[in-house]
């Protein structure tokens, strides 16, 4: 089957999940594994208030830092990823982040996309900033060090 990198993007055009996984798929493949990141109606971070929409930024290296995260997880588990993140305004409901993960077999599939999502929320620099129905604006506390 072979590793390899089929998307790894940040864009600020919307991404349609099904796209994503349909770039993972292969006859050699057995088991794709897909996460879907929306963009939900509350948070933590602003108790009792609901959000009505958040806008991501991210730094000039981000499609870099994406594109090497993607890569490692291809080559770790030798699988076939793809990716893609949002930037700009989103409404609630919309796709922030997509990311699908196929292999020969599901364990290896499920175990990577796990990894590749976690590292892509902690590692690629992407920042959130959340907006309430009472007017509040609150950027998320993030564990990107970059």
């Amino acid at each position: 089957m072979g590793n390899s990198v089929l998307l790894a993007e940040i864009r600020d055009e919307a991404i349609v999940p099904a796209e994503v996984e349909a770039l993972v798929r292969a006859e050699s493949v057995g088991a794709t594994v897909c996460f879907t990141g929306l963009v939900r109606d509350h948070d933590r971070d602003l108790p009792g208030e609901t959000v009505t929409s958040l806008e991501y930024s991210c730094h000039p290296s981000a499609p870099e830092f994406m594109a090497q995260v993607c890569g490692e997880i291809a080559e770790k588990f030798g699988v076939r990823v793809a990716a893609a993140h949002r930037v700009g305004t989103l409404a609630v409901g919309d796709v922030a982040v997509a990311a699908a993960v196929s292999s020969a077999h599901r364990g290896d599939s499920f175990e990577a996309c796990r990894e590749l999502i976690d590292r892509i929320k902690s590692e690629v620099p992407i920042w959130k900033r959340q907006y309430g129905a009472a007017g509040s604006a609150e950027w998320v506390r993030g564990t990107c060090t970059h």
